[in-house]
C-alpha cells in the first residue's frame, strides 16, 4: 500500500464482483427452500403442541408414581408446568377430566404433605420443605404460618423442657461452661433455624408477619433467659471466674445469630443485660469474699494474741501479725482485680460493650469494690470503738493497735497504690464522678485516729479501774503508818511499761520536751522540800481552814489547765501521754470522794512519789505528771483532819525500797 495503490484498487474491485455473486447465488437458494422451510417450521410447532399434550394425557399417571414414590417436590413442579394450561382449557370435556384426576391425586399429595408435616419427627428443613410444597400447591398461607410456629414452639419446649431438667435437685447439674453449650447448641440453634425458615416461607406475610415470629421469639426467648440465670445463680462460690466468663461469652456469642434474625425480639440486648448483671453480682460477691477474708484475717490475729495467755507460750509479734493482716488482705484485693479483670478481656465478645468499658471499670470495680471495701474495711474497725464489749468478749487493746496502725498505713501508701493499679488495670472511659483518693485517705486517717484514742482510753480505763478499786477498798482513816509502796502502784509502772513496749512495736517514738537534769528528783522535791513541807503543815492546821481553801484555790488559778482527753497522735508519747493523764484524773477524783487520816495522807504522798519516780519519762511533758500527782496529794491534804506530811527523806528510802 505505501508504494502502490493501483493493484490494491484492482484486488478491491474483483472482491466486489465475487460478493455480488454470492448474494444472489444466496438468493436463488433461499427462494428454492422457503417452502420447505415453512412447513419445517410448522411440524417443529406440531410436534411441540404434540409433546405438550402428551404430557397433559400423561400427567395422573406421573402424579401418581411421584406421591407413591415419596418424590412430593418433583409431583409439585408437575403440577405447577400444567395448572395454567388446565386452568385455561377446563372448558373441553378432555382437559376437565385430567383436571378432575389432577384435584384428586393433588388433595391426596397435600394431606400427605400435612401428615408428614404434623408428624414432627424430621427436623427443621424437612419440615420447612413440607411447608413449601403445600404453599407451591395453594394452601392457605395464614393457617400453614400458624402450624409451623405451633410445630417450632413444641421442639422448643422439648429444649428448654431439657435444660429445665438439668436444674433439677435429683441429677447433678453440669458445669455452667457445658450447660450454655447446651442451651446454644439446642435451643438457640433451634430458634435460629425456625426464624429463617419462617423468613424465607413467609416473606409475603409482611410487618404482621414479621411482628408474629417477633412475639414467638421472645415468649421463648425469655423463658430461655430464666433457666441461664437460674444456672448462673448456682455459680456463686469461690472466686474464680474463669469458668463463668467462658460460659457467659459464649452464652452472649450463640445470641448474635437470633438477635440479628430477629432485631424486633431484642434477644441480643436481654442477653447482654444477663451478663451485665451477672456481672454486678460477681463484683458483690467478691466484696464479700474480701470482706469476709478480712474479718478471717482479725479472728487469726485474736488467736493469736489469746494463744500466749492460754497455751503459756510466746506468739508471734504485733509487728509480724500486722504484715501478715496486710499482706493477706493486698493479696486478697489483687486476686479479686485480676478475677473480675477476666470481663473485660478484648477476646471476650461483651467486652466492647459500652457498660464493660466505662461502668462496670468505674462505678463497679473502683467504686463498689476497691472503695467499698477499703471503706468497710474502715468501719469494721470502728465498730470495735462503738461496741460497747460484753463481758469476756471485749475487743483486746492490742488490736484497736494493730488496726490503727494498718488503717494509718493505708493512708500513707496502700489506698494509693491499690487505686492507680485499679486503674491501670481497668482503663476507665467512663466520665462518671469517683471517690477522690484524698478523701478516702482522709477517711483512713480518721479511723486510725479514732481507733488510736479508743485504745488510750480503754488501757486508761484498765488502770483507772485498779486505781479507783485500790483506794474505795481501803480505809484511809485508820490506816498504819507507810512503809511500803502499795502494790497496785508497782502494778500501774508495770502495766504502763508494757504497754510503752506494746505501743513501740507500731509506732515511733514522738517528740519530747526538753527534761531536766534529774526528773525524778526533780519531781520528788515537789514532796519533799521544805517549802512543800511549810504549805502542808502550817497551812492544813484545823485552826485555819478558810486559809487551806484559799491557798489551793489560789494554786488552781495559777496552774496550768490539763486536757485529759486532748487528742492522740500517731506516736508512741503521745499515746503514753494520754493514758497516764486519764489514769491519774481518775486518781485525784477518787482522792477527792474519800477521808483520810495522818498515815493515810502520808500513804498517798508515799505512792504518788513512786509514780513520779517512773511515770514521768513516759510522757511528753513531765511537767504534766508533776502537777497531776501535786494535785492529789494537795486534795489527800484538803481531806485530812491531821495533814502531816511525811519526812522527804523517809518517802525517798521507802520509794527506793519499793
Amino acid at each position: 500500500m505505501k508504494n502502490d495503490f493501483r493493484k490494491m484498487e484492482d484486488e478491491m474491485d474483483r472482491l466486489a464482483t465475487n460478493m455480488a455473486v454470492i448474494t444472489d447465488f444466496s438468493a436463488r437458494i433461499s427462494a428454492t427452500l422457503q417452502d420447505r422451510h415453512e412447513r419445517i417450521t410448522k411440524l417443529a410447532g406440531v410436534h411441540a403442541l404434540l409433546r405438550k399434550l402428551q404430557f397433559l394425557f400423561e400427567l395422573p399417571s406421573r402424579l401418581t408414581k411421584c406421591v407413591e414414590l415419596g418424590a412430593y417436590g418433583q409431583a409439585v413442579r408437575y403440577q405447577g408446568r400444567a395448572r395454567a394450561v388446565l386452568q385455561q382449557y377446563q372448558h373441553l370435556p378432555s382437559f376437565r377430566a385430567i383436571q378432575d384426576d389432577c384435584q384428586v391425586i393433588t388433595a391426596r399429595l397435600a394431606q400427605q404433605l400435612r401428615q408428614r408435616f404434623r408428624e414432627g419427627g424430621s427436623g427443621a428443613p424437612e419440615q420447612a420443605e413440607c411447608v413449601e410444597l403445600l404453599l407451591a400447591l395453594g394452601e392457605p398461607a395464614e393457617e400453614l404460618c400458624e402450624e409451623f410456629l405451633a410445630r417450632g414452639r413444641a421442639r422448643l419446649e422439648e429444649e428448654l423442657r431439657g435444660l429445665e431438667a438439668e436444674l433439677g435437685p435429683s441429677p447433678p447439674a453440669p458445669d455452667v461452661l457445658e450447660f450454655t453449650d447446651r442451651g446454644g447448641s439446642g435451643f438457640v440453634g433451634g430458634l435460629c433455624q425456625v426464624a429463617a425458615a419462617y423468613q424465607e416461607l413467609f416473606a409475603a406475610q409482611g410487618p404482621a408477619g414479621a411482628e408474629k415470629l417477633a412475639a414467638f421469639a421472645r415468649e421463648l426467648g425469655s423463658r430461655y433467659f430464666v433457666l441461664v440465670e437460674r444456672r448462673l445463680a448456682q455459680e456463686q462460690g469461690g472466686s474464680d471466674n474463669s469458668l463463668l466468663v467462658r460460659a457467659l461469652d459464649r452464652f452472649h456469642r450463640r445470641l448474635r445469630a437470633p438477635g440479628a434474625l430477629l432485631a424486633a425480639a431484642g434477644l441480643a440486648e436481654a442477653a447482654t443485660e444477663i451478663v451485665e448483671r451477672v456481672a454486678r453480682e460477681r463484683l458483690g460477691q467478691h466484696l464479700q469474699g474480701l470482706q469476709s477474708a478480712f474479718l478471717g484475717c482479725l479472728t487469726d490475729v485474736r488467736q493469736a494474741l489469746a494463744a500466749p495467755r492460754v497455751a503459756g507460750k510466746e506468739g508471734p509479734g504485733l509487728a509480724e501479725l500486722l504484715a501478715n493482716v496486710a499482706s493477706s488482705t493486698l493479696s486478697h484485693i489483687k486476686a479479686s482485680l485480676a478475677s473480675v479483670h477476666l470481663f473485660t478481656a478484648k477476646e471476650v465478645s461483651f467486652s466492647n460493650k459500652p457498660y464493660f468499658r466505662g461502668e462496670f471499670c468505674s462505678q463497679g470495680v473502683r467504686e463498689s469494690l476497691i472503695v467499698g471495701f477499703i471503706r468497710s474495711m474502715c468501719q469494721t474497725a470502728q465498730n470495735f470503738c462503738d461496741s460497747p464489749g460484753e463481758k469476756g468478749g471485749a475487743t483486746p487493746p492490742a488490736l484497736l493497735l494493730l488496726l490503727s496502725r494498718l488503717c494509718l498505713d493505708y493512708e500513707t501508701a496502700t489506698i494509693s497504690y491499690i487505686l492507680t493499679l485499679t486503674d491501670e488495670q481497668f482503663l476507665v472511659q467512663d466520665q462518671s464522678p469517683v471517690t477522690p483518693v484524698s478523701t478516702l485517705c482522709a477517711e483512713a486517717r480518721e479511723t486510725a485516729r479514732r481507733l488510736l484514742t479508743h485504745y488510750v482510753k480503754v488501757q486508761g480505763l484498765v488502770i483507772s479501774q485498779m486505781l479507783r478499786k485500790s483506794v474505795e477498798t481501803r480505809d484511809w482513816l485508820s490506816t498504819l503508818e507507810p512503809r511500803n509502796v502499795r502494790a497496785v502502784m508497782k502494778r500501774v509502772v508495770e502495766d504502763t511499761t508494757a504497754i510503752d513496749v506494746q505501743v513501740g512495736l507500731l509506732y515511733e517514738e514522738g517528740v519530747r520536751k526538753a527534761q531536766s537534769s534529774d526528773s525524778s528528783k526533780r519531781t520528788f522535791s515537789v514532796y519533799s522540800s521544805s517549802r512543800q513541807q511549810g504549805r502542808y503543815a502550817p497551812s492544813y492546821t484545823p485552826s485555819a481552814p478558810m486559809d487551806t481553801n484559799l491557798l489551793s484555790n489560789i494554786q488552781k488559778l495559777f496552774s496550768e489547765r490539763i486536757d485529759v482527753f486532748s487528742p492522740v497522735e500517731f506516736n508512741k508519747v503521745s499515746v503514753l501521754t494520754g493514758i497516764i493523764k486519764i489514769s491519774l484524773k481518775t486518781l485525784l477524783e477518787c482522792v477527792r470522794l474519800r477521808t483520810f487520816g495522818r498515815f493515810g495522807l502520808q500513804q498517798v504522798q508515799v505512792d504518788c512519789h513512786f509514780l513520779q519516780l517512773y511515770l514521768w519519762r513516759f510522757v511528753a511533758d513531765e511537767e504534766l505528771v508533776h502537777l497531776l500527782l501535786d494535785e492529789v496529794v494537795a486534795s489527800a491534804a484538803l481531806r485530812c483532819p491531821d495533814p502531816v506530811p511525811m519526812e522527804p527523806s523517809v518517802v525517798e528510802v521507802i520509794c527506793e525500797r519499793g
